[in-house]
């Protein structure tokens, strides 16, 4: 935008230039072919060779074969369409939604699942030893294990489909149709028709629909945020210009926005040659990287199936050897796996992530893809962009400058200066300056709140027709007078003359009761060079060497500190050389443009959002590095990264020490520095190891001006450095950074559906601290996820034992297959998702973020843990209940081993208890059913004071608290459900689960008040800081 442009960069191409050469030494490029190799996806090589933009128009016709007046011919078009194609973007090779579907069921725990299922159909078919009863609960079992598979598969599939529509959002913003001359006739044609070489014509309102070189333009402002990520709008001319074709006054780029004027232009690149197109195939070409729960859940699937086959494979091998048919030997072996596949921990990981997504979705962070919820907790570095992210996007007057002093604006609603708009009466000489500057920032200004709004609206939250620069104007003014519509009205608007990038001012002449006036505002230099005289205390004195000088110092020192600044100036004119009625041009001006009376110098600012610099200071405390990533002005950047705490008040870029030292940069050690601002153009000349060395050598760092392919290799070379990497975005150049990082952070209100599409999380308010707020709750899912695996995987050891003893000592099976099923399926799930809302031991942004490279979710000793220690006291207290059952029904322990065989044998009905009882196949299945149910509801009882341990990983109980509600209603869940499977009448038939005796419920009750103890002895022993093996030993 050319009110924005000027401000900034009026004190600062050199400031620029030298921002540029201020990158320390050691971390120059040496020569150009040390740049990131062409080939790879990141290189910054295409960017380098457009150069349309430096050429004159005459040079560029000639080089594309047309008609600068005419246009091309149908001829030329043909052959150009036959040639290039259509001027649309290719959309990526889909996979399939049935292929996806079918990996994910063929994956993880689904292969195991689906091959278990299969040879228990199988098996129960074929087999002809097999009592029809037990036959049909095999089949049972395998439609479940096979249902168990594809619940899962179906639920990873949804999740998928959710978030691959990336591309399919880039149609949403491809302008349909164009305005074209061809062979001398103005023609409008579909945009997909467009060739290189084709005569466009623009006007506010249009999407740009191809890459374009300006031929002409009149006040043409467009909006290239979706390109550039930056959304202060750029006058656009068609004077030659230098650089980087990002930073050219003269291309538009496919899929922009026109804001108003017209404009012509010549089509320099279509589709996917275009700026937008490479931007489009970088989006799609980049590889999503694994999450990092995604490899923990591969890992945990490893260990598991690993450690299931391993048992399933030694009872069969131990069935095999004493004797056992090859039917019943298969059958056992699934048995096993089943008991130490944990078949709804998948089921229950995805449910526990969706409830944790509800809750971010509360605090303003929406959730597309689950698993970058932890992801979110594991990050180190967060590059992030600097407009509505960590500033509210809301350009606001910041200092104001007359009768020589700084004066801070006041945004306070009560401090209007002069309620009596028709006199202008101030209060004293300073309000009758500042009424003064007021009134030409009013009048001087295109900007309008848009009509309809209540008064009770606060005046900065009010929307504004119009450039950013002037609304904020517009604002300001409002609050200080109460009343800039009356001040319009009592001077109207007699002829204006915009904003332009030779001049750099804007002017607009008004009525006023005895004549007219003019009100000019600019760029400060330009506003000077055209005045005789200054304001001062209310009275008029002439400019002088005296002034002058104060007006640079102060220009430098609000320039410098990255705020816009504007000046302004006003000249009464003679009423007899003017008189009402008199015909004011504004194409040639016929009224004086010099000699004006300077009244003062306003800058603006995006303001820091309140929350940012608590956040970031918080993210520090977490030992997480925030890097800004930006396309805006060095100066501007460092200032905003200052004020929210990246860079730190303290530290020094190499160029502020050589400032304070008045010394030249290069006498400067780097490592004196501990902040440094990379200019885009010189990342594009550093290569990898230069740009990996600087990242870490410096933890305070600033990227302006970077492009969407350098943004693309600051995430990668991060990654590349080990570090776990967020990245924030709104516009479509962040589309290829966003989808590369390992977790992408898109604005929700600012943000384009380009940017979303790409993104892991959005942003509802675009505020920094809602993504600070988002790693919380993913360091906190980590957390609750291993205690979840935790008190899962314990119950796998008592269900394993009964197989394990079974078949070593032909004891009759204590637990059968469908009651391990109603746990893993039924009792086990509510328990285990209520961890989800356990409360977080202490603060977490407290520790270091997770090094995932490191730290596992599950762990050698969370295995060690579960099936060595508490599962082994679960099983222990199971077998007393199995035992107590056994022994009140006649068959004393010592009797149990060896009978096997003729407890299972149907043919034979006269087995012997140890007081001599015959015992019929029938009352034995019925006995065995009650074993089965009494073990069953021992592992419940156990379950009850394993899922109160796993509330904590190191806090007492007793400190943690019972405040879970959710995890006490699932204690009632697991018991209620438990007994309507034992005592609902035909459970038998289905679930082969008999009623119990109320005093077999109780024999694993001692077990379970040890499991307690014993686990609270550990976490004591935890927190009086033992020995360091001792600690790494009891902590999982």
């Amino acid at each position: 935008m050319g009110m924005d442009k000027q401000s900034v960069n009026s004190s600062g191409q050199a400031t620029e230039k030298r921002w540029k050469r201020c990158i320390p030494q050691r971390f120059k490029p040496r020569t150009s072919w040390n740049r990131l190799p062409p080939g790879d996806p990141a290189s910054n090589e295409q960017h380098l060779e457009m150069d349309e933009h430096t050429i004159s128009v005459d040079d560029l016709c000639q080089r594309l074969g047309t008609n600068w007046k005419t246009g091309l011919t149908e001829d030329q078009v043909r052959h150009r369409q036959g040639r290039c194609g259509l001027n649309k973007l290719t959309p990526p090779k889909k996979t399939t939604g049935l292929f996806k579907l079918l990996n994910n069921l063929f994956s993880g725990f689904g292969v195991l699942l689906i091959i278990a299922a299969l040879i228990c159909i199988t098996t129960s078919l074929l087999s002809e030893s097999q009592p029809a009863n037990d036959s049909n609960e095999n089949i049972w079992l395998g439609i479940a294990l096979l249902s168990v598979a594809i619940i899962t598969a179906s639920l990873q599939y949804y999740q998928e489909v959710k978030s691959s529509r990336i591309m399919e959002s880039f149609k949403d913003i491809i302008a349909h149709s164009a305005i074209v001359q061809r062979e001398g006739i103005r023609m409008c044609i579909p945009s997909e028709e467009l060739v290189v070489g084709d005569l466009v014509e623009l006007k506010g309102g249009d999407r740009v629909p191809a890459d374009i070189r300006i031929t002409k333009s009149h006040n043409f402002k467009v909006d290239n945020s979706v390109i550039t990520g930056e959304s202060e709008p750029q006058l656009i001319t068609a004077d030659v210009t230098y650089g980087s074709a990002w930073e050219a006054t003269n291309l538009l780029f496919f899929s922009t926005y026109a804001l108003e004027g017209t404009a012509c232009g010549i089509v320099v690149r279509t589709g996917d040659r275009t700026m937008m197109g490479t931007i489009a195939q970088l989006t799609s070409q980049v590889s999503n990287e694994k999450t990092p729960i995604a490899v923990e859940l591969e890992h945990f699937i490893r260990i598991i199936s690993t450690v299931a086959f391993l048992w399933g494979a030694l009872i069969l091998i131990a069935c095999l050897a004493n004797g056992y048919p090859m039917m019943d030997s298969f059958l056992y072996f699934i048995s096993t796996v089943v008991a130490n596949v944990p078949e709804g921990l998948l089921a229950t990981v995805t449910v526990l992530l969706a409830l944790t997504a509800k809750r971010m979705a509360g605090k303003n962070c929406l959730v597309r893809r689950l698993e970058a919820i932890e992801t979110l907790g594991s990050t180190n570095v967060i590059c992030t962009d600097k407009t509505g992210t960590l500033t509210q996007n809301r350009m606001t007057v910041s200092h104001y400058w007359l009768n020589e002093c700084i004066i801070q604006a006041d945004h306070s609603e009560d401090k209007i200066i002069s309620r009596s708009c028709q006199n202008m009466e101030p209060a004293d000489l300073m309000d009758s300056h500042l009424l003064c500057m007021l009134r030409i920032a009013i009048l001087c200004n295109k900007a309008e709140f848009k009509p309809g709004q209540p008064a009770e609206i606060p005046v900065l939250k009010r929307e504004c027709v119009g450039d950013p620069l002037d609304a904020a104007l517009l604002k300001y003014a409002e609050i200080m007078t109460n009343c800039a519509s009356t001040i319009r009205r009592l001077y109207p608007k007699e002829c204006e003359i915009p904003f332009n990038s030779v001049d750099k001012i804007q002017i607009s002449v008004h009525q006023r009761r005895d004549g007219y006036f003019v009100a000019m505002k600019g760029a400060p230099e330009h506003i000077l060079s055209r005045c005789r005289s200054f304001l001062r205390n209310g009275t008029e004195q002439p400019i002088d060497a005296e002034f002058e000088s104060a007006f640079n110092d102060i220009y430098l020192k609000l320039g410098g500190s990255g705020e816009r600044v504007l000046g302004l100036c006003d000249l009464d004119l003679p009423a007899d050389q003017y008189p009402k009625g008199y015909n004011f041009e504004n194409e040639k001006p016929n009224f004086p443009t010099d000699g004006m009376r300077f009244v003062g110098m306003i800058s603006l600012v995006d303001p820091p959002r309140p929350g940012a610099p608590y956040a970031v200071a918080k993210c520090r405390l977490a030992n997480i590095k925030v890097a800004m990533v930006t396309g805006d002005h060095p100066i501007t950047a460092l200032s905003i990264a200052r004020s929210v705490g990246i860079v730190g008040e303290s530290s020094e870029t190499v160029e502020e020490i050589a400032r304070r030292k008045g010394v030249p940069l290069s006498s400067i050690d780097s490592r004196e520095a501990k902040a440094v601002v990379l200019h885009g153009s010189d990342l594009g000349r550093m290569n990898q190891d230069e740009l990996s060395q600087l990242i870490s050598t410096y933890t305070e760092i600033v990227f302006a001006r970077t492009s969407p392919r350098q943004k693309l290799v600051i995430v990668e070379t991060y990654q590349r450095l080990g570090y776990t990497v967020a990245v924030t975005g709104d516009g479509v150049n962040d589309a290829p950074a966003l989808k590369k990082a390992d977790v992408g952070v898109a604005m929700g209100i600012t943000g384009c559906d380009v940017c979303k599409q790409a993104a892991d999380i959005i942003l509802m308010d675009d505020n920094f601290c809602s993504l600070v707020t988002g790693i919380e709750e993913g360091r906190l899912i980590f957390e609750n996820m291993k205690k979840a695996i935790t008190y899962v995987l314990t119950s796998n050891i008592p269900e394993l034992f009964p197989f394990i003893l079974h078949v070593v000592l032909n004891i009759p099976l204590a637990l059968g297959t469908t009651a391990i099923l109603c746990i893993d399926l039924g009792t086990d799930i509510w328990p285990d998702i209520s961890l989800a809302y356990e409360p977080s031991e202490g603060d977490l942004m407290k520790r270091n973020a997770r090094n995932r490279h490191k730290e596992r979710l599950v762990n050698r000793r969370m295995v060690s843990f579960s099936y060595g220690q508490i599962g082994v006291i679960e099983a222990a207290g199971a077998f007393m209940a199995y035992f107590v059952v056994m022994n009140e029904n006649g068959f004393f322990p010592s009797s149990l081993p060896g009978i096997r065989s003729s407890w299972e044998s149907p043919a034979f009905n006269w087995l012997e208890d140890s007081y001599g009882q015959q015992w019929t196949y029938a009352q034995r299945k019925t006995l065995e059913n009650t074993c089965h149910t009494a073990y069953f509801a021992a592992i419940i009882v156990m379950q009850w004071a394993n899922l109160i341990c796993s509330k904590t990983r190191r806090n007492s109980i007793i400190h943690q608290g019972m405040r879970n509600r959710w995890l006490n209603i699932g204690l009632l869940f697991e018991t209620a459900l438990a007994t309507l499977l034992i005592y609902c009448p035909g459970m038998d038939t289905y679930l082969h689960l008999q009623p119990l005796k109320l005093q077999w419920w109780w024999p694993s009750l001692p077990f379970a008040v040890l499991l307690f103890i014993y686990d609270e002895l550990r976490r004591f022993v935890l927190r009086r800081n033992c020995s360091l093996w001792l600690q790494d030993e009891l902590t999982f």
